[in-house]
């Protein structure tokens, strides 16, 4: 079941000045940043309160978020949600009919296990299921 809005991503050109841009918006720093090697991103995260928004800067050409960029802009990448038991929600979802952009999660960032939903199912929302790292041995491994 998704249990709440986990984030908000974000995409932008330049992560530096998008961070600049931020901090000055919301009154607070980012408190963590990383690389995502295996999506092609440089990623930030603020938070507010229970909120937090997630700054998506591309690093390759072949990144989601350069193609994203390049046929919209930046903007609002996709919508986040939190979710107990990643493998089940999958397994719900797909029965519900909705297309999965991958079988298995990834890992994400922000010590996340990571899934997508096509957005020709979503009114054209990407959204992501994201579900808390557990011991390093056996997150990857069904619950089912």
């Amino acid at each position: 079941m998704l249990t709440n809005v986990e984030h908000i991503g974000i995409a932008v050109r330049d992560i530096a000045a998008s961070n600049d841009l931020f901090t000055k918006l919301l009154g607070v720093q980012p408190y963590k940043a990383e690389t995502v090697e295996t999506e092609g991103v440089a990623t930030s995260f603020f938070r507010i309160n229970q909120t937090k928004i997630e700054l998506l800067e591309a690093l390759t050409a072949a990144s989601p978020i350069a193609r994203f960029l390049e046929k919209k802009g930046e903007g609002i990448h996709h919508i986040a949600f939190e979710v107990d038991d990643i493998y089940a929600e999958m397994d719900r979802l797909k029965g519900e009919g909705f297309i999965l952009l991958s079988e298995t999660p990834k890992t994400g960032a922000d010590n996340k296990l990571v899934c997508f939903l096509h957005p020709k199912g979503t009114n054209g929302v990407l959204i992501e299921l994201c579900q808390e790292r557990k011991i390093a041995t056996k997150d990857l491994t069904p619950s089912h």
